[in-house]
C-alpha cells in the first residue's frame, strides 16, 4: 500500500518532522512492505523554517535577536539563493516565555525586524515570512522600529514641534515606544515610517500565514487570539484601543485589510511595507509538492496536536484534506485529542481521526508522545492497510 504522511507539529511534544517519523515507525509495524511518502507540513507558525529546510535548497544564517521581552534569543533565516525564509515566531513566539513570565502587553516584535535586516544584508530581495504561534500583539510596531520607523509622544510634539526622537520616543514607563509592545503605543502622538521603507526598498515581501482576520474591533487581533497568550477579557478593550490608535497614526485603512490580524498584528506591519498575503499552508504544500505526492498514494495521513474547530480554516489538516480530496484520495487524521465531530470533520474532507488519549490515555500521550503517535499509527493500519 502506498501511503502519504503529513502531519503538522503536535504541540509542545512533537515537531511535524518527529511526528511523521513516529507515524511511518507504527505503520510499517503493521504493513512493513507499504510505499511511504512523507512531507510534515506546517502553516507558517513554529516549525515553518524545520520543514521547509528540509526540503527548499539553501542555507541557514544564524542570528541573535531581541525576543519577545527583551531577551537574547537564538534564531535563523533560511536563504535560498536571493529568497530568504523567515519564521517570525522564532522571535516572538509564545512558546519563548515562560507562562508565568508572560506580558502579552508588553511584549514586542522587534527581533522579526531584526532577522529582516539580517536576510536583506545577506542579499535577500524576496523575504517570506511564516506567521503564527505569536505572543506579541503590539501591531508590528516593534518590526517596524527594528527597521528604523520612529515616533514622537504628546510632550515630544509639544517641546520639539513634531520631531520624531532616534528611539521613538523613549520614556522611563515605557509608553511612547514602538518598541514596548502594546502598551507603548498608547503615548504616540506620530508615528515616520520613512526611514523603514527605505531600508527595505526593493523587497519583495510575502506573508504567509494562517489568518485572514483584520487587526482591529470584534474579529480582529486582540479580540480573537488575544486570550491565547494572556490578554483577560477585561483588558481587550484597552489593548485593541492601542492598536486602533497606533492604526489611526500609521495608516488606519490597512488595518482593515485580510490578514492584518495575523501574529498580533504582524501582519499589519508587514501589508505597510508592501507585503502580499499568501496562505501559508499552501505555500509549504506547494514547496514540498504535496499535491504530486497525494496523486500518488491510496491513503493520505495528516496529524496535529488538537483537532478542533481551528483546524477548519488556513490550518495545516485543512489543507492538506483539500489536497487530498482534489486527488481523490481519503484523507485520515491522528491527532493528540479529536475534539470535532464527524459531521465537521466530513464536511473538511476528512475521513476518520484517531486520538491519542483515547487509545493509550492522557498520561501516556503527554509521557511518550513519539511511542503513543506509532501505537494509534499501527492500530490505524489495521484498518487501513490492504
Amino acid at each position: 500500500m502506498r501511503i502519504l504522511i503529513a502531519p503538522d507539529k503536535f504541540a509542545g511534544t512533537l515537531t511535524a518532522v518527529e511526528a511523521a517519523a513516529a507515524i511511518e515507525e507504527g505503520w510499517r509495524r503493521r504493513d512493513p512492505g507499504a510505499e511511504v511518502l512523507v512531507a510534515p507540513m506546517a502553516d507558517g507558525g513554529p516549525g515553518f523554517i524545520d520543514v521547509l529546510s528540509a526540503v527548499v535548497d539553501g542555507k541557514l544564517l544564524s542570528v541573535t535577536v531581541r525576543g519577545p521581552l527583551g531577551e537574547e534569543t537564538p534564531a535563523t533565516v533560511l536563504l535560498a539563493g536571493e529568497t530568504a525564509y523567515i519564521e517570525t515566531a522564532q522571535a516572538c513566539g509564545l512558546h519563548l516565555v515562560e507562562p508565568k513570565s508572560r506580558r502579552p502587553e508588553d511584549a514586542t516584535t522587534y527581533g522579526v525586524g531584526q532577522l529582516i535586516t539580517a536576510a536583506v544584508d545577506a542579499g535577500a530581495r524576496r523575504i517570506i515570512l511564516g506567521l503564527g504561534g505569536s505572543g506579541t500583539n503590539d501591531a508590528g510596531a516593534g518590526l517596524l522600529a527594528a527597521l528604523g520607523a520612529t515616533a514622537t509622544t504628546a510632550a515630544e510634539a509639544s517641546t520639539t514641534g513634531g520631531a520624531a526622537s532616534p528611539t521613538g520616543g523613549a520614556e522611563a514607563a515605557g509608553v511612547g515606544r514602538l518598541d514596548a509592545g502594546a502598551a507603548g503605543l498608547a503615548g504616540l502622538a506620530s508615528v515616520d515610517l520613512t526611514a523603514a521603507r527605505e531600508r527595505v526598498a526593493g523587497i519583495e515581501f510575502v506573508a504567509a500565514s494562517d489568518v485572514e482576520n483584520p487587526m482591529l474591533g470584534l474579529r480582529g487581533a486582540t479580540n480573537i487570539f488575544g486570550a491565547q497568550k494572556g490578554i483577560t477579557d477585561d483588558r481587550k478593550p484597552a489593548v485593541d484601543g492601542w492598536l486602533t490608535h497606533f492604526a489611526e497614526l500609521a495608516d488606519r485603512k490597512t488595518a482593515d485589510q485580510k490578514g492584518a490580524g495575523a501574529a498580533g498584528g504582524l501582519g499589519y506591519a508587514l501589508l505597510l511595507l508592501g507585503a502580499e498575503r499568501v496562505s501559508g499552508i499552501d505555500l509549504v504544500a506547494e514547496l514540498t509538492g504535496l499535491k504530486q505526492k497525494a496523486a500518488q498514494v491510496d491513503l493520505v495521513i495528516s496529524g496535529e496536536g488538537a483537532f478542533d474547530f481551528q483546524s477548519r480554516d488556513g490550518k495545516v489538516i485543512a489543507g492538506v484534506a483539500k489536497v487530498a480530496n482534489d486527488a481523490m484520495r481519503p484523507c485520515v487524521v491522528l491527532a493528540g485529542k479529536v475534539l470535532i465531530g464527524s459531521r465537521e470533520m466530513r464536511s473538511m474532507g476528512v475521513e476518520s481521526a484517531y486520538a491519542l488519549v483515547d487509545t493509550v490515555g492522557e498520561d501516556q500521550a503527554f509521557a511518550d508522545p513519539h511511542g503513543s503517535l506509532a501505537t494509534v499509527a499501527e492500530r490505524v493500519a489495521r484498518t487501513w492497510a490492504r
